[in-house]
């Protein structure tokens, strides 16, 4: 089984199940930031990664390949608001985009869909290394973002970080 970078079945939303189809899913801590370094985290999640492939405008510009977890798995490590985080809103200002003031770089988002968790940029995770869990795409969900009202409902992504 390929491990620890691009693994792609990508599948178009159409009411498919958002959960990895194993029983056995490996929970690991994986961590992650900002290109700089200045911004750091570790979640706590499972090995297999189902991600969304967002096109809403701001995603798309930003390659916001993603996955969601309770933000009670979510740790900040190093940076913080304020600090060495701002904030980007737009719209309907309930998605809020996270980004380093240093280099730019979102790593993580709280979801419109999901205000209580926490999207974590699936690029932005470290390479697995002797202290990294390996760590796979398993799926990549296609979600229609420019048609966001129409097609949350169907699309299982509000299901994602409960516990």
């Amino acid at each position: 089984k390929f491990r620890g970078g691009c693994l792609y079945s990508l599948c178009i939303m159409s009411g498919e199940s958002t959960q990895p189809s194993h029983p056995a899913e490996l929970q690991v801590t994986l961590r992650g930031g900002c290109h700089c370094k200045k911004v750091r985290f570790e979640v706590d999640t499972v090995s297999d990664l189902v991600v969304l492939d967002c096109t809403c405008s701001v995603c798309r510009m930003r390659r916001n390949t993603h996955f969601v977890v309770n933000s009670a798995k979510f740790r900040l490590t190093a940076g913080g608001e304020g600090d060495q985080i701002s904030t980007y809103t737009y719209n309907t200002g309930q998605a809020k985009h996270k980004f380093c003031k240093t280099c730019g770089i979102s790593s993580f988002y709280t979801p419109r869909s999901n205000p209580n968790d926490v999207g974590i940029n699936v690029w932005c995770l470290d390479e697995p290394s002797e202290v990294q869990p390996p760590w796979s795409i398993t799926k990549t969900i296609l979600f229609d973002g420019k048609n966001w009202e129409q097609n949350i409902a169907q699309s299982g992504i509000q299901d994602m970080g409960k516990e």
